[in-house]
């Protein structure tokens, strides 16, 4: 638990040594310690991120979410309270991580067209996600823990649908409470200009954003230039001058004026540099103007253009190379890369220009500096190498691309297939006569994406799982098996049941409810559901009650919390998009937290009695 809340180390690397530690200390056999990676709770969460790929993949989601969100038009509560239900919805049937990485992209394209801040509703966003999981079995980990918990006690399987009543509450609670929190927080001084601007993402705004005409340099090749006939690989400028090429603007052929050149592959590491090229030069004007002098190159004049009825001061022209923003994934490989390792250039014809971290802009000798989770990366190319990116969702989320452009990039034609097997797979888990276990229906329905083409190739996948969630969950399971051989379950329940348990059931839930809650800040919610599960069924058994009611309070207290950034992925996924702060989170979700916890331990019991 120590670890978890440090976070320096990866928390499925934490939850592996644990687990090596039991073995070590022979608390567990190997058999027991490694009897999660069987787990049936395991298996059904991998299937699920497959399905939840596929209907990523084949824009079904998208196509879903983007309808529903565009009947809003620019009323702002009615798009709010929209943006919450749909993405509630979608995220009853797809991971909380894949409902905020394919809403998000959505959401802010529709808040540039409607010249609204996204910042109002990107956090919102993230608490429907976990509030919509709470309305199915498969909708977020810790209810799969707590059917597995009550499974293995011997008391009867929890239906597909037995959370929607909870997960309904919790939606309306959420609503009511984010409405007016949302808008006198979340809004910032800054995004009150936005109704004067014409779009938060456009290029023209990230020019103006990153300062990119501060740090924008050309230079003139002539004949007497040390670059000329030479490629760009053999000169090592960024290495040696700190410095990037951009894009290199040459005279058409045939044409009176300069041109653009619009494949991007002009300015690759092959590119022959020519006698009258204009170079497009970023970095510091120290570094441009001594590789100008070292190279006789020729600073050419601030007023002067290529392009005829372009302004000079807009030297950056994005007619056919244009700019974007991406965020990065918590899951994506750039993690802990430099950017000279990232391959931007190599495998997708763009240039990384400047990194916004934390409200910091890091725009000069980017070549060494390490990716971070939360990045916002500034990324220049070809129109359709950025329309690119989008298929990698599952490593970053494309920001402010038109939900037209975003569209291009999925199957589209398989959206009805995908559709079907989601179906089928809902109505094979909620009908009991339907003699298919759960975990098995989630398993066909994945190898049926796979088959039917709902994927490009089975690595495709393969890459949809987060393999960081399955094994920090296979390694916490048997933790659970630990609690209880040494008696340390017994030990919590019977020092809860002690002062609590003789003012009733109903303080006793509100005591287990709360302490999920306050751990659930620290350590995330799967493994703080994995704890305190059996801790809950003992406690509920000792003082001779129903377990229901307390397990439901555990999964409840895991999944609703709000209060932290770095509680649950969603969370931690809007945290650079929305410009938020730590404290943002506190004045928005912890009252949201407490006020939930509160109605909660009211409810719970008339929903599933002692």
């Amino acid at each position: 638990m120590i670890f978890f809340i440090h976070g320096k180390l990866r928390s499925d690397v934490v939850a592996l040594c644990a687990l090596v530690l039991l073995m070590v200390f022979n608390i567990l056999t190997p058999a027991e310690a490694l009897s999660g990676f069987s787990n049936s709770v395991v298996l059904m969460m991998v299937g699920l991120f497959v399905v939840g790929g596929a209907i990523f993949k084949t824009g079904l989601a998208k196509m879903i979410g983007s309808k529903i969100i565009q009947s809003a038009g620019n009323n702002e509560l009615k798009l709010f309270i929209l943006i919450v239900l749909v993405t509630a919805f979608i995220g009853a049937f797809v991971s909380n991580t894949g409902t905020v990485a394919l809403m998000l992209p959505i959401i802010v394209s529709m808040c540039t067209n409607a010249a609204i801040s996204p910042s109002r509703f990107l956090m919102p966003l993230a608490f429907a996600s976990s509030m919509g999981g709470m309305m199915t079995l498969i909708g977020t980990p810790p209810n799969l823990v707590i059917q597995e918990t009550l499974a293995q006690a011997g008391f009867g399987d929890i239906s597909f649908f037995s959370f929607t009543p909870v997960g309904v509450v919790c939606l309306l609670v959420g609503l009511l409470v984010l409405i007016p929190l949302s808008k006198k927080f979340l809004l910032k001084k800054e995004d009150k200009k936005l109704k004067n601007d014409v779009s938060v993402h456009s290029p023209k705004a990230l020019t103006k954003k990153y300062q990119l005409a501060d740090n924008l340099f050309r230079l003139h090749v002539d004949g007497n230039s040390l670059v000329r006939y030479r490629r760009l690989n053999e000169l090592n400028i960024t290495q040696n001058y700190a410095v990037s090429i951009l894009e290199i603007r040459r005279k058409s052929p045939g044409q009176g004026r300069f041109l653009k050149t619009v494949d991007q592959k002009l300015a690759g590491p092959e590119t022959e540099i020519k006698v009258d090229d204009i170079l497009y030069v970023f970095g510091a004007f120290e570094n441009v103007n001594r590789f100008a002098e070292e190279n006789r190159l020729t600073l050419s004049e601030a007023t002067s253009t290529e392009f005829a009825g372009e302004s000079a001061n807009e030297k950056l022209s994005v007619r056919e190379i244009g700019i974007a923003e991406i965020v990065l994934m918590p899951a994506s490989k750039l993690i802990n890369k430099t950017v000279k390792d990232s391959g931007f250039r190599d495998k997708y014809g763009v240039n990384i220009l400047g990194i916004e971290r934390n409200g910091e802009y890091i725009l000069s000798n980017m070549k060494d500096v390490k990716m971070h989770p939360g990045d916002l990366l500034l990324i220049q190319g070809n129109w359709e190498n950025i329309a690119q990116m989008s298929k990698k969702q599952s490593q970053w989320v494309v920001l402010g691309q038109p939900l037209e452009e975003a569209a291009k990039v999925t199957l589209d034609y398989k959206a009805p297939v995908a559709a079907a097997i989601m179906l089928l797979m809902i109505v094979s888990m909620v009908f009991d006569f339907i003699p298919i276990a759960p975990v098995t229906s989630v398993l066909i329905a994945a190898i049926l994406m796979v088959l039917t083409g709902c994927f490009r190739n089975v690595e495709d996948a393969y890459k949809t799982i987060n393999w960081e969630s399955i094994v920090l969950i296979a390694a916490m399971l048997p933790m659970s098996l630990a609690l209880e051989k040494t008696g340390t379950s017994t030990l919590i329940s019977n020092t809860l049941v002690s002062n609590l348990g003789s003012m009733g059931p109903l303080v006793l839930m509100a005591g287990i409810y709360f302490t999920t809650s306050l751990m659930t800040m620290f350590i995330s919610n799967t493994a703080t559901a994995v704890l305190i599960a059996p801790i809950a069924l003992q406690s509920a058994l000792s003082i001779g009650v129903s377990p229901y009611p307390f397990l439901m309070a555990v999964t409840v207290a895991a999944s609703m919390c709000f209060a932290s950034p770095f509680s649950t992925p969603p969370n931690a996924l809007v945290m650079s998009a929305g410009k938020y702060t730590f404290m943002d989170y506190v004045k928005v979700g912890l009252p949201l937290q407490i006020i939930l916890g509160l109605v909660m331990v009211f409810i719970l019991p008339l929903l599933f009695s002692f």
